[in-house]
């Protein structure tokens, strides 16, 4: 064998090293019921949950606690409509009451679910509204 080919053999090795590496580190969407399950069978991968925030009718977040100042906890309601409780051990984000759609990252504890990140889809102020015609 030539030089390059066995370079070239080694470079296609590596690359398959790091894709197998990374897909292993890689988090999964899940709801609170599998990331429970899945932390009592000893999986301590991190895991994202995908809810909404329960609203009263005035808009306010139910379930929301913010009596400490560098962390706060709440309920989130899963894509399977299963009410689970978060810890938070971070400030609360800005906006956070505006979100439609919230993503947390992290692990079960028990019957809480502690995240490590919060990512949040918040209404945009640019989306077009539909213009009406008059005539």
């Amino acid at each position: 064998m030539k030089k390059t080919h066995i370079i070239v053999l080694v470079i296609i090795a590596a690359c398959i090293a790091i894709i197998m590496s990374t897909a292993g580190d890689a988090s999964q969407y899940v709801s609170f019921r599998d990331a429970r399950e899945m932390a009592e069978s000893g999986n301590d991968k991190l895991f994202h949950v995908v809810g909404e925030l329960p609203k009263d009718q005035e808009g306010n977040i139910l379930g929301m606690d913010e009596s400490q100042k560098l962390m706060f906890s709440f309920d989130l309601v899963d894509t399977n409509n299963e009410i689970g409780r978060v810890i938070y051990a971070e400030p609360k984000p800005v906006d956070f009451e505006r979100a439609e759609k919230v993503v947390v990252v992290g692990k079960m504890d028990g019957e809480q679910f502690v995240a490590e990140k919060i990512l949040m889809k918040c209404p945009s102020k640019y989306v077009e509204e539909e213009i009406t015609e008059t005539s």
